[in-house]
C-alpha cells in the first residue's frame, strides 16, 4: 500500500507538470516556460516547529516556472510545483505555490557568483495519516495542508546552484489534529 501511495503522489505530480503548458499559452510569458530545475535530499520530520516522530530521507524535487506577466503586480513570483518522497514509507507529498526570490550578494567571491534567498508559499497534498496514526507516524489532520519553504543558496554559474532548503506543511490548526512536518536538507539547482 505504501507504494501505491508514492505512486499516487508521484502521478499527480506528473498529471500537474502535463497540463502547465496548455495553460501557459493564454499568458504573457516572457522566456522559457521552466525557469529552473531543482533536486536534492532532506531529513524528513526535523523536529523543529513540532515533534520529530517520523524517519527516512525524502528525495526533493521542484520545478520553478517562469512567471507570467499577470504576477508582476505581487514581485513576479515564480509557480512552483515540487514533492518529496520518503524513502522509509512515511508520509510524502506533492507542493504547489509561489516562489519569492531575491538576490543578497553579487559577485561574492569576485568571479560572479551571488548569495541568494528564496520563500515559498502555496499548498501540499499528502499521504499520510488524518486520524489516528500509529506510533511513528504524525496525524497530520487534513490531506490537504499549508506549505512554507525557503531555501538559502549560492549561484554558482549562471545555470548551476546549491543551497540549504528548508520546509514546513501543515493544517495550521484548521482541522483537529495539526502535527505538522519540517524537513531540512540540500539541493542543487540548474536554471535554464
Amino acid at each position: 500500500m505504501k507504494g501505491a501511495c508514492r505512486a499516487a503522489v508521484l502521478g499527480a505530480i506528473l498529471l500537474a507538470l502535463s497540463a502547465l503548458p496548455a495553460a501557459a499559452q493564454g499568458q504573457l510569458v516572457q522566456g522559457p516556460l521552466v525557469d529552473e530545475l531543482k533536486m536534492g535530499v532532506l531529513a524528513h520530520d526535523v523536529g523543529f516547529l513540532g515533534d520529530h516522530i517520523e524517519s527516512g530521507p525524502d528525495v526533493n524535487f521542484e520545478v520553478l516556472f517562469t512567471p507570467p506577466e499577470l504576477l508582476s503586480v505581487i514581485g513576479s513570483p515564480r509557480p512552483t510545483l515540487g514533492g518529496d518522497l520518503n524513502t522509509a514509507g512515511n508520509t510524502s507529498d506533492a507542493y504547489f505555490g509561489l516562489t519569492w526570490g531575491i538576490t543578497l550578494i553579487q559577485h561574492m567571491f569576485g568571479w560572479g557568483g551571488s548569495l541568494f534567498l528564496n520563500g515559498g508559499l502555496g499548498g501540499a497534498v499528502q499521504n499520510g495519516y488524518t486520524g489516528t496514526a500509529p506510533p511513528g507516524r504524525k496525524d497530520l489532520g487534513s490531506p490537504v495542508l499549508f506549505h512554507l519553504s525557503a531555501d538559502l543558496g549560492y549561484q554558482i554559474t549562471p545555470t548551476l546552484s546549491i543551497e540549504a532548503f528548508l520546509e514546513h506543511m501543515s493544517n495550521a490548526n484548521l482541522a483537529p489534529h495539526n502535527a505538522g512536518i519540517t524537513s531540512a536538507g540540500a539541493r542543487l539547482g540548474v536554471k535554464f
